[in-house]
């Protein structure tokens, strides 16, 4: 008996009838032999973790860019508290904690360098706009490997949906959707915090007294919340008590940490750096690495150099920047005068005297 087989008949056994079964799923683009080891959604899950995207997100900024200090969260660090809560949840309600993982794991895979201040440069200046749900579908469809993975219907809906106005198809994708508010809500209030940006007594009264006053508080009542409120239910949501707290909560964030913070003043320097990347190399496409070039022969220049700069991290961008942008120095000799680099006499000096309008 092959071990997929097993799994999807344990499924069958312990699944919630609200939850996806694997071997219902809706399939994918490209047909494949099945695994005989994991289901489909395992297969999607493992293709995910081993993805070049995957492991460029620890470079990625998540709220703070290029803060000091080790316990800040990045792009990674956030993708695996999400799945955390995610896959926390889907296990209480009897859904498929396989789907789940593999949606969390993939929904910010196409996320910019220097987080949001990255993706509202790109918004402003690639034509038709730019938004980084669409941007990970993109990546796992499409730009991974130059093929795409070839994921599941399942785990493409729930990574194009795992914010905006539209819910999730699965139940497991709507988890993921709210799992995603609750991490990023709980560790930028963390990192705030540890950074000085806010005091843990300016936090709202009102959400403390409901949500709790530590951080592993907060996140078990959320967490406790949507396993009650969704028990043997068609949908997921947070309580109503809950869900306002929480609203509230992420609207003081917006008010006192995403925009005005001190620790926010370098996005315009950021927004600038992908600014001018993009300009250049729309102008001067030739400048692109060979693969992006031949994929602006395919895809037109401006998508081309837009997915080129949304996969990149924020240091790498930087290093781009810098090589396209700044003055390249040379070696100076400790001993004596050099006009460009030619050497120490008497002829050179007179050179660089002319050159500069030096007198004696």
């Amino acid at each position: 008996m092959e071990i997929r087989k097993h799994t999807e008949a344990m499924e069958e056994k312990n699944l919630s009838s609200f939850a996806t079964h694997s071997n219902r799923s809706v399939g994918r683009r490209s047909p494949e032999e099945p695994c005989r080891i994991r289901t489909a959604f395992q297969r999607d899950r493992d293709r995910i973790i081993h993805s070049k995207a995957f492991r460029r997100l620890k470079h990625k900024t998540q709220v703070f860019i290029s803060p000091e200090g080790d316990h800040y969260r990045t792009r990674l660090t956030h993708t695996l508290e999400v799945s955390q809560i995610a896959r926390t949840v889907a296990r209480a309600l009897c859904l498929n904690e396989d789907l789940t993982e593999a949606i969390a794991l993939a929904h910010d895979l196409g996320h910019t360098p220097f987080g949001h201040a990255g993706e509202s440069a790109l918004n402003d200046i690639m034509p038709g706009g730019f938004k980084h749900n669409r941007q990970s579908l993109r990546v796992v469809e499409e730009l991974e490997g130059g093929m795409g993975l070839n994921l599941t219907w399942e785990v493409c809906d729930g990574i194009l949906n795992h914010t905006g106005p539209v819910r999730p198809s699965t139940l497991e994708g709507q988890v993921v959707k709210i799992a995603d508010r609750v991490a990023y809500i709980n560790h930028d209030v963390d990192d705030a915090i540890r950074g000085g940006i806010i005091q843990a007594q300016d936090l709202p009264i009102f959400c403390l007294d409901i949500l709790g006053r530590e951080h592993r508080a907060r996140i078990n009542t959320m967490v406790m919340d949507l396993i009650i409120t969704n028990w043997d239910k068609p949908i997921i949501n947070m309580s109503s008590k809950v869900q306002q707290a929480t609203d509230k909560l992420r609207q003081f964030l917006f008010e006192h940490v995403y925009i005005d913070a001190e620790a926010k003043e370098e996005e315009d320097k950021a927004r600038h750096v992908l600014q001018y990347l993009f300009g250049h190399w729309v102008k001067y496409p030739q400048d692109l690495p060979a693969e992006h070039r031949v994929r602006s022969l395919i895809v037109g220049v401006e998508r081309a150099v837009c997915d080129y700069i949304a996969g990149m991290t924020d240091r790498y961008a930087i290093a781009q920047f810098k090589q396209l942008f700044i003055p390249r120095s040379f070696a100076i000799p400790d001993s004596g005068f050099y006009a460009f680099g030619l050497g120490v006499n008497k002829k050179n000096v007179e050179s660089g005297r002319k050159i500069y309008g030096d007198s004696e």
